[in-house]
């Protein structure tokens, strides 16, 4: 049944009402995108070198130092995920991809014969894990629009209070890598026990570790105190920072994702209101043909 042009009429109201509501969201994500890509740029040189010195620090200790936090289970019973997105939605699949990846990690530990607990940044994936049934230990929420140190340091702290009380044996976290306002990447590390961390990996080095000089990458490092004291100061930083450039990064990503989806769909209701303009000209049309007809048709009768 064809509409008429007064419903054409308020449907482009609506739509244009919704245009701009997106549009505002899209303004408002590019300028936190902003602010959160320069706390990346000055975070992750400090972040890399971190993660740079606990695993020369490891290298160097050889034995790890007997600290609850440094020993590694004898069996691997218990994995706790931790999924970090946002509060809110409207940012596309930002917070979907990270439930996605979070859900298959559990399952494939479940298949290993492990027990999969769950551990949230953001309402996002914390209701969502709730939703699905599964078993979350423990939510944070209410920063992820502008993380602070405090916030990381927060969950670093019941993480590894999880892993010193045998809660878990291994840590794995989850979260977008900021690449680009239009790309980010789910990705997946281990965080505890330190000998099976990515940040062990050396494959895991930036590109600018990778270009030093081999003689600078291999050069001779003292250290005051010993290897193994310096480690156990170093491996609290080391889960903290990782986990506080995990928040950056997906901060970032959420903003760069948010106003990605907002322009998409300011696009598509700049391409509906065109389609709903033809349809409004095109009922237009027909009433004044009808009406045409309708003149046509009396003048006819009088004169008959």
């Amino acid at each position: 049944m064809p509409q008429s042009q007064r419903d054409v009429k308020n449907r482009i109201g609506a739509v244009k009402n919704i245009q701009k509501i997106a549009r505002a969201l899209e303004l408002v994500a590019a300028a936190r995108l902003r602010r959160a890509e320069q706390r990346i740029e000055a975070l992750r040189p400090y972040a890399d070198a971190i993660r740079r010195m606990t695993r020369q620090a490891a290298e160097a200790a050889g034995n790890v130092p007997s600290l609850p936090i440094l020993e590694e289970h004898e069996q691997v019973e218990r994995v706790g995920l931790l999924l970090i997105a946002g509060d809110r939605g409207l940012a596309g699949a930002f917070n979907s991809n990270i439930v996605r990846a979070g859900v298959a990690a559990g399952r494939e530990h479940e298949g290993q014969g492990h027990t999969a607990l769950f551990f949230a940044s953001g309402r996002r994936p914390a209701t969502s894990l709730t939703f699905r049934g599964l078993d979350l230990v423990d939510s944070f929420t209410g920063f992820t629009d502008r993380p602070a140190y405090a916030d990381a340091r927060r969950i670093a702290d019941r993480l590894m209070a999880a892993y010193v009380d045998n809660e878990v044996d291994q840590v794995e976290i989850f979260y977008n890598g900021y690449i680009s306002p239009v790309s980010q990447v789910v990705r997946r590390e281990t965080l505890l026990p330190l000998q099976q961390a990515t940040v062990l990996d050396e494959s895991e080095d930036r590109e600018e570790d990778r270009q030093e000089p081999e003689s600078d990458h291999h050069a001779l490092v003292e250290y005051e105190p010993d290897p193994e004291e310096i480690l156990k100061r170093l491996v609290p930083d080391y889960v903290e920072i990782s986990i506080f450039r995990a928040l950056l990064e997906s901060t970032a990503s959420e903003h760069g994702a948010r106003m990605t989806a907002m322009r998409n769909a300011s696009d598509n209701a700049s391409d509906l209101i065109q389609t709903l303009t033809l349809e409004m000209n095109r009922a237009r049309q027909a009433e004044i043909t009808q009406e045409i007809l309708e003149v046509v048709a009396g003048a006819e009768g009088l004169s008959g």
